[in-house]
């Protein structure tokens, strides 16, 4: 397989590129590259071509261009199988992410200018498929060490029997004797002003300029069928609470030759009842004994891997004080760098204590000329 691109070089930008400078480079090159545009050498264009809109598609989406900085082409962007078991169902499009759009409106300016010829070429042109969007829980552990999930969603798919024409095998849509394949129908009536010509949308066809006479029996003409698609999802160690894994071309099906939406996949991590997290860091609390806090001692640290360390608490040690244990947090996602484990200790005074045990404290108290400290008055006292 021939290596991919950087996209920031498919399109001949540089990487702060703005979303204006990305525009024109794209109208540009798409224009450059389209197949209408280059009969002679129409396969090599039609390569170019996909690449640029592969290219403008990823980075004029702030959310997909942030996970290709993040990710490039060896992250959760690409991710993704067809085997494993259930988890959440789709909801199919949803607002919030770009829809790519009708390519044939984009090329419309460029071949043909606004004929209703090729505004009926526009309807039958590519287009993006709906991207989707579904959930998915992990524990808090998941987050940090990464995991691989399966997840089932169901979404509309090419008809292999038809091969998404929607014609039953052996037939081909064809051209709408109605409209004669414009997809629309001029109509023309006398007013006091005159004769006044109109066009409205062929009913025939709805505006597609073909029409289906013998209907594929499995998608009954749709040129898609509902299937149950079963992926596997990598989750990288780091991922906090919220953020969205993109895998490409994993939601509904493009029309006429357009590429596959894509499927967002936002991830929810439980809460912890011993763990937080803050940034990159892991927070936690360790309860020490008024002893140990008094006198020093080793104790044992949970990680968040299932492991413990020893840490040395020093003597004199107050309620609150906090200890970090470097380069035990979480890895970040968009670098090779991990935060801090940070645990914070609170001293547990006992409240039933022996007559022996109250005796000794007693004692204790007498020699440290134990009193509490006396505030001093403002001018005001």
């Amino acid at each position: 397989m021939a290596q991919k691109r950087d996209y920031y070089e498919v399109l001949g930008v540089s990487k702060n590129a703005t979303d204006d400078e990305l525009k024109k480079a794209y109208r540009r090159l798409a224009k450059k590259y389209h197949p209408d545009a280059n009969p002679d050498n129409k396969e090599e264009a039609e390569k170019k071509f996909k690449e640029v809109n592969e290219a403008y598609e990823t980075l004029s989406d702030k959310q997909k261009r942030q996970m290709y900085d993040q990710f490039g082409f060896d992250g959760p962007n690409y991710a993704g199988g067809s085997q494993g078991g259930g988890y959440y169902s789709y909801g199919s499009g949803f607002d919030g992410f770009g829809d790519f759009g009708d390519l044939g409106d984009i090329f419309s300016s460029f071949f043909g200018g606004g004929s209703s010829r090729s505004r009926a070429r526009s309807r039958n042109g590519m287009a993006k498929g709906a991207d989707l969007k579904v959930g998915i829980d992990i524990t808090f552990e998941e987050s940090y060490l990464g995991v691989e999930k399966e997840i089932t969603i169901n979404r509309n798919e090419k008809c292999p029997s038809c091969n998404g024409t929607g014609a039953a095998k052996g037939t081909k849509p064809e051209t709408c004797p109605n409209c004669k394949g414009t997809g629309t129908v001029r109509q023309v009536a006398s007013t006091p002003f005159g004769r006044m010509e109109t066009q409205r949308t062929c009913n025939n066809c709805g505006g597609t300029g073909t029409v289906i006479n013998s209907p594929c029996l499995d998608c009954k003409g749709k040129g898609t069928v509902r299937k149950a698609k079963k992926i596997k999802v990598k989750i990288p160690e780091g991922i906090d609470d919220g953020q969205t894994i993109v895998l490409q071309s994993e939601g509904e099906p493009g029309k006429n030759g357009g590429p596959d939406g894509d499927l967002y996949i936002v991830v929810r991590v439980k809460k912890h009842n011993i763990f937080s997290r803050k940034a990159e860091h892991v927070l936690c609390e360790i309860p020490i004994t008024f002893t140990m806090a008094t006198l020093g001692g080793e104790v044992e640290i949970p990680m968040v891997n299932g492991t413990k360390e020893k840490y040395k608490i020093p003597e004199g040690t107050a309620t609150g004080t906090k200890f970090v244990l470097k380069n035990k947090g979480f890895k970040s996602v968009s670098g090779n760098w991990r935060g801090d484990y940070v645990f914070t200790v609170t001293v547990q005074v006992p409240k039933r204590l022996t007559t022996e045990q109250r005796n000794l404290l007693v004692e204790l108290a007498k020699t440290m000329n134990e009193q509490p400290p006396i505030k001093k008055k403002g001018i005001f006292g």
